[in-house]
């Protein structure tokens, strides 16, 4: 195995790939890389639940292949200037790694040993815009939990829904304090598709690479077992959660009939600075809604005082008060952007929606607390 490729096209591929790869495995062979020279040079790692694969060209002297730890050369050619061609050869068990003068021999593993990494049978394939993929994945990510006991919550629920305007695919994540809904109104969807639910770190990889495919689509390959995104040269497969995600429908309320529309960011830094008194990360800040006035926001902590502030809000409903987790609060409206917000609200008790007006396909459920 000999042959030489760009610095700057390598350091891309091996950084995509090495967050995969876990660096301490119980298993050798997982925090490897597999290294396969042909046409090209393929890229492959995996940890048995997520796998990727990219393929590079490269100027190809032998062919060959081996596997090599994945952090250690990731770390090493990122060190390399950008303009350097970078050599990889295979001497008996060693990778010898040059550019300019530098020189690193690597010990290797045999390209046998590594885990079989091949497509399955996918029932349904189609694609989806790079750029609502990408928003998916902003819109939801946020609200994904991390308890394990309720595994079934650990990623994202993909699935297809029939709406008004035609079927949408829709991405939904929740924690039990908080639910993020997302569609993607003009996908290209399969009837029959299965209902998945995509772990965690995939999606937390699939933000990255989305933001740097550099492509228009991205072809999806899916059965009720594993997804496969293809990113140009990039193949990203993964286990899908089982488990059966809960029916999130019965937590959003139907139609609150009170509204409050109010600058985002302007809510935001103000939860912010009244937050700062709370010794707690998990203290409730208190919303009081008024038709005479502003909305007030307040802390009262008996260890460290209080704290007040406003912000000008639209609000069509009687006096009502009701408290959000501070954190959560700011977690939500961070993921709603900038411009105007309405939440939507029927007593102190009751979940509040949220919702952009500059974003039909957004909506966020954030449970209140005690106050």
């Amino acid at each position: 195995m000999k042959l030489t490729v760009p610095q700057k096209t390598l350091a891309k591929t091996l950084a995509s790939a090495a967050r995969i790869v876990e660096r301490k495995s119980t298993v050798p062979i997982l925090s490897h890389l597999l290294l396969e020279a042909g046409d090209g040079l393929t890229l492959k790692g995996t940890d048995l639940d997520v796998a990727i694969e990219t393929n590079l060209s490269a100027d190809v002297a032998r062919r060959g292949a081996c596997c090599v730890p994945a952090a250690m050369l990731a770390d090493i050619v990122r060190k390399f200037d950008e303009k350097a061609e970078v050599s990889m050869e295979l001497d008996e068990s060693q990778l010898v790694v040059r550019a300019g003068r530098s020189r690193f021999k690597l010990s290797s593993l045999p390209a046998q040993d590594f885990p079989e990494t091949g497509a399955k049978d996918h029932s349904h394939r189609f694609s989806v815009p790079t750029a609502a993929l990408a928003t998916m994945i902003d819109k939801t990510a946020f609200a994904i939990s991390t308890e394990e006991t309720r595994y079934y919550l650990n990623g994202v629920y993909f699935h297809r829904v029939e709406g008004e305007s035609g079927p949408r695919l829709r991405g939904v994540a929740t924690d039990g304090h908080k639910l993020s809904r997302f569609d993607m109104l003009d996908a290209e969807c399969s009837d029959g598709m299965p209902g998945v639910i995509i772990p965690r770190k995939t999606i937390d990889v699939l933000a990255r690479m989305t933001k740097e495919a550099g492509v228009e689509t991205i072809p999806i390959d899916l059965s009720d077992r594993e997804i496969r995104f293809t990113l140009g040269p990039t193949r990203l497969a993964s286990k899908l959660i089982d488990g059966t995600f809960p029916d999130y429908a019965r937590v959003i309320p139907s139609s609150p009939p009170h509204h409050a529309t109010i600058d985002g960011e302007a809510l935001a830094q103000a939860v912010a600075r009244v937050a700062t008194i709370s010794s707690e990360r998990g203290r409730a800040v208190k919303f009081a809604f008024s038709d005479r006035g502003p909305l007030t926001l307040s802390i009262s902590n008996p260890e460290t005082g209080e704290a007040r502030d406003e912000v000008e809000v639209e609000w069509d409903g009687p006096d009502l008060e009701v408290g959000f987790n501070a954190a959560y609060a700011q977690t939500v409206l961070a993921a709603l952007g900038p411009g105007n917000i309405v939440l939507k609200l029927s007593d102190p008790g009751s979940p509040c929606v949220l919702t952009h007006t500059d974003d039909a396909n957004t909506l966020i459920v954030l449970m209140p607390m005690r106050v």
